[in-house]
Parts: C-alpha cells; sequence; structure tokens
C-alpha cells in the first residue's frame, strides 16, 4: 500500500470515475476534473473563519425571522398577518400534517441543522469520534433537502398571486429571512467535503501504486461517496468515515427506474386533481396546477404564469424523460465520449433543477396561511399538493439513485492527467 501522505494527493472522480493527481493549490483556488470539469476540491481563504461567521449569521437571521410577523395582508378592510411558525400550523389545523411536516423539515430543521454541523464540524469542537464522523455524512446527504430559498421564490410568487385580492406587505422577519437564505449559501459553498474529512479523521493508504488518467474501476479501485477516499473496489467499508459502497452503485438503474415509474403514477393524479380551493363569498373554486397558470395568465402576469408553468409543469416532465434518457443511454454498450459528456451535462441539469418544482407546494402553504378572511375569502391545500411534492421527491431520489459514472464506463480512456485549476 502507498503512504497515508501521498493518498492526499490522488482522488477519483466522484462523477466520472477518473483518476487524477491533484496539485498544490493556492488559497482562492480550485481543481476540476479534465473529463467531465467536475470540482474535485476548492482551497478556500480562511477555511474555518468563512464558514463560521456565515453559519453564525445563518443561525441568528433564522431566530429572528422565526420571532417577528411574516408578511401581511388586507382586503377590504379585513387584515390577515402570519409569521414562519404560523404556517405549519394552518397545515396541521386543516388534516394536512403530512405538507406541515414537509415544510418545517425542508424549509427550516434541515437547513438549522446543517448549519450547526458545520460550525462543530469546521471548529474541531470536541466531540466523540464516531458521533463527528456520522454528523459528517449527514451533512453532505442533507445538502440538496435545504429548500430556504426555494420557499422565498415561492413566497415572492405568493405576492403576485394575492396583488389582485389586496394590499400586501412584508414584516419585520421578512429581511431577516431573505439573509438567512444568502448566508446559510454561503456557509455550503465555503465548505470542502476534502478537506472537512482531512479535519476529521486521516485519508487511508492507497491499496496500490495509482496511474493518472485511467478510470478507478480499470485500476481495481473505487471513490468512497461519502469522503473521497481512494479505496480498493472489493472494499465495501470505508475505514475513515464507515461509508458502505461499491464499486458502481448496486442496482442503480433499477431502483432509478422503479422510482421513476412510480413518480410518473403520481404525477398524472397530482396534475388532475385540485391542489387548492379557494373560498370566497360562500363559494368554492378548485384549482389544479394548469388551471393556476391559465389564471395567472389571463390576468397579466405573465411572468409568474411562466415561473408556474416552468417550475410545476415542464421541469417535472423534462426532469423524468431526462432520467429516464440517462438510464438508457448507461444501459446500452459501445464506446462514445462525445455521448458522456452529453449525458453527463444533461445529469447536472437534472440534479440542479429537481427541488425547485416544489415551489408550488410552498406557494399553497403561503396562501392557505395567510388568507384566513372569515366569510370573505379563505384558501385550504388540496390532495393534489400532496401528490405533487411526493412526484418532486421520488424524481429527487431517482436522481440521487442514478450512478453517473456508469455513463463514463464505455470511454475508450486517453492521457488525461492534469486537472483545470481555477481562481475562486
Amino acid at each position: 500500500m502507498c503512504s497515508n501522505h501521498h493518498a492526499e494527493r490522488w482522488m477519483l472522480c466522484p462523477q466520472c470515475d477518473l483518476m487524477t493527481q491533484l496539485p498544490e493549490l493556492k488559497p482562492g483556488s480550485k481543481a476540476s476534473c479534465p473529463r467531465c470539469e467536475t470540482t474535485l476540491v476548492s482551497r478556500w481563504v480562511e477555511p474555518r473563519k468563512r464558514p463560521t461567521g456565515y453559519a453564525l449569521a445563518a443561525l441568528f437571521m433564522l431566530v429572528l425571522a422565526n420571532l417577528f410577523p411574516f408578511i401581511n395582508m388586507n382586503v377590504s378592510g379585513l387584515s390577515s398577518e402570519i409569521s414562519l411558525l404560523r404556517i405549519p400550523e394552518v397545515m396541521v389545523s386543516e388534516d394536512y400534517s403530512s405538507l406541515a411536516t414537509l415544510f418545517i423539515l425542508f424549509v427550516q430543521a434541515v437547513p438549522a441543522l446543517c448549519m450547526i454541523i458545520i460550525l462543530l464540524l469546521v471548529n474541531s469542537v470536541r466531540l466523540p469520534e464516531t458521533l463527528r464522523r456520522n454528523m459528517a455524512r449527514m451533512l453532505f446527504q442533507m445538502k440538496s433537502w435545504g429548500m430556504a430559498e426555494i420557499f422565498l421564490a415561492g413566497v415572492l410568487v405568493s405576492f403576485v398571486k394575492l396583488m389582485a385580492y389586496g394590499s400586501i406587505g412584508v414584516g419585520t422577519s421578512f429581511i431577516p429571512w431573505c439573509l438567512f437564505c444568502i448566508m446559510q449559501l454561503r456557509a455550503f459553498q465555503c465548505v470542502d467535503r476534502r478537506w472537512l474529512w482531512g479535519e476529521i479523521a486521516p485519508v487511508p493508504a492507497l491499496p496500490a501504486a495509482p496511474e493518472a488518467g485511467l478510470s478507478g474501476l480499470r485500476q481495481g479501485m473505487r471513490s468512497c461517496p461519502c469522503c473521497t477516499a481512494v479505496l480498493a473496489a472489493d472494499r465495501s467499508v470505508c475505514p475513515r468515515c464507515g461509508s458502505v459502497g461499491h464499486a458502481r452503485r448496486r442496482h442503480s438503474l433499477q431502483w432509478t427506474m422503479a422510482l421513476l415509474v412510480t413518480s410518473v403514477l403520481l404525477y398524472i393524479p397530482a396534475n388532475l386533481m385540485p391542489i387548492m380551493i379557494t373560498e370566497a363569498l360562500g363559494s368554492k373554486i378548485t384549482s389544479t396546477i394548469m388551471a393556476g397558470v391559465a389564471l395567472l395568465w389571463g390576468e397579466g402576469s405573465y411572468p409568474v404564469a411562466m415561473v408556474i408553468f416552468i417550475a410545476s409543469i415542464m421541469v417535472p416532465s423534462l426532469k423524468m424523460m431526462a432520467i429516464c434518457w440517462l438510464c438508457w443511454d448507461a444501459h446500452r454498450q459501445g464506446p462514445g465520449r462525445h455521448d458522456s459528456e452529453k449525458m453527463h451535462k444533461i445529469y447536472e441539469v437534472v440534479e440542479f433543477v429537481g427541488r425547485w418544482s416544489m415551489i408550488d407546494v410552498f406557494v399553497i402553504a403561503v396562501l392557505s396561511a395567510l388568507v384566513r378572511m372569515g366569510r370573505l375569502m379563505n384558501i385550504y391545500p388540496a390532495p393534489g399538493a400532496l401528490l405533487f411534492a411526493m412526484v418532486v421527491i421520488l424524481t429527487m431520489f431517482a436522481a440521487m439513485t442514478f450512478d453517473p459514472r456508469l455513463t463514463w464506463d464505455r470511454v475508450r480512456e486517453k492521457s488525461l492527467e492534469e486537472p483545470a485549476i481555477e481562481g475562486k
């Protein structure tokens, strides 16, 4: 086996499995994979102070955002005001505890927990070794499930929808919430996975002498999906982080297709069933996703109608087709680097945009909590909202279970030894 110090210089790309020798990086620069351009490692200036400052600021803003009124509405002399904590309360009172749970988890709990974990790990707080490893594993697994900024976008869309009915105003906590969204994103951005794991535990020795420019699979090695350590392909448990893994995710295509088919089956009733019920002057009006888009378009709110249409109709549909295409491409045989590069770009887009389909669910959450005007007007969530949320979650899981390295396995490798180095 090679020494630990030598192992720190080698890394397998988590996206395309290319073995790369990492250069000495100057502060403020990053190294990218020479084949798929995925960022391998970033060296931040003041890697402890930056994420600590952003995480502390984010938590402080989160506390402020929950203490004061968030938004208010005035219709014909009747006013309504809500705080962030009021939103799940209303959904629970309307027997939609599942939506309330999703709101609490994705919008508040997950981002807050991630900020606390960053503070503890970055500053090397004395904790049991097992706890530190578990926290680091949780941090990078939960990262995709924090949706504070998506909720903020949903609030802005809600403003446009409600302007037709009355005057809308922001409360004291609105600005702190905007700052929280920015700070928590920056805190995540300033934490490099490889650097953080280096602070927790030393990198294990390489199982053999690596060769740059070849895939780990061809050299009998694999990358730990959690801490990026290079391990022997037949070693299932990582000695550094304890994660279980394989050279390729087992039954990746089967799991992905099973989740995809389930999401398609739910997507049909999610579009046919009402997602929102509006009660105005004693009459009830049910709205589906497309009906809401048509209503906004008819009222002249073209940008908002396009945002809802793209996020709630186009993105889920295109994402499902893209995941199906990725599975088909990974299953077929034959060389083709150009195809692999194209499919990798598609996978990156699918991974990025998937969460944003939740914007419509958050719009319903805001409207149902705020519009409580007695006999004048009330808005309630409907079963279609929960089905649509499940579609988004299932497609996110489908993208996560897909192994992007499968699209690169048929590529005929050639000399690709030097990673691209960029300043940040």
